[in-house]
């Protein structure tokens, strides 16, 4: 069997919760019509238990943007993969360039408020694969790593780092995004070849890192500037099994022509 296509809409900071449910609203209709491929929405924390009302018993899936790996405890402002659990979650986004403080634009300040690390990355997966939330793991680039030449080193080092306390029996709970920095809002989408090929290099990296038959089964998402124009292009090679999408995500009809390209 072929690895599903997975659209993920990333609202980031967007959305009260009744724009969100109406927003939910305009694309069920379209998740419908594809039921071959997983949809999944990624609303901001305050808006996770009342969509995930909405969403049970739909073919749309939750999500969550970030999680905290420890179950409870005295740390204030986070959030653990429990919460999630009760809330819903069947996917959590982690690693995000923007979690990280690297960001395709000019950053906001300070930036120390944003401080996802190789390690703390790591953790996240680990506790979600405990949890049995599937991780959306982002890995890429910053527009000067690449044109240093180290793109590849750097998307290969993310990805050990990340990938280190996950055992092979347990890739069939993780999915991985490809977002090169430089994309993220910028409206600077990768080349459709050069998508393909980091794609089909996240492939090789995971199944060296824990098996082949994990580098088979992992699905890879590409995210960066994807828009319901330059989707198809993207979708067309088999190493792309999805997009995680931000801006666009905003828009119902713009997400929903995304996800029946898919």
């Amino acid at each position: 069997m072929g690895r599903r296509r997975l659209v993920v809409a990333n609202w980031k900071m967007n959305l009260t919760t009744p724009e969100g449910c109406s927003l939910v609203e305009a694309v069920l209709g379209t998740a419908k019509q594809r039921p071959e491929v997983d949809v999944v929405v990624c609303p901001s924390f305050v808006s996770l238990q009342p969509l995930g009302r909405s969403l049970a018993h739909t073919p749309v899936a939750l999500g969550a943007q970030d999680v905290f790996w420890l179950g409870k405890g005295a740390y204030t402002g986070q959030v653990s993969p429990r919460m999630l659990v009760d809330s819903g979650c069947r996917y959590c986004i982690v690693g995000h360039s923007e979690a990280r403080g690297r960001f395709g634009s000019e950053p906001p300040r300070p930036l120390s408020y944003f401080s996802d690390t190789d390690e703390t990355v790591a953790q996240k997966v680990s506790a979600l694969v405990f949890a049995n939330i599937v991780p959306i793991l982002c890995v890429g680039e910053t527009a000067l790593e690449r044109q240093d030449g180290r793109t590849d080193e750097v998307v290969a080092e993310q990805l050990a780092k990340a990938l280190e306390r996950v055992a092979p029996e347990e890739c069939s709970n993780l999915t991985i995004a490809y977002e090169p920095v430089w994309a993220i809002g910028t409206g600077n989408v990768c080349d459709a070849d050069e998508a393909a090929r980091m794609c089909g290099l996240i492939r090789d990296e995971v199944a060296s890192i824990t098996d082949s038959a994990c580098g088979d089964q992992v699905r890879i998402l590409y995210g960066g500037s994807v828009k319901a124009s330059n989707c198809a292009e993207i979708f067309a090679n088999s190493q792309v099994d999805g997009a995680l999408v931000g801006g666009a995500s905003l828009i119902a009809d713009e997400f929903s022509k995304i996800v029946l390209s898919a």
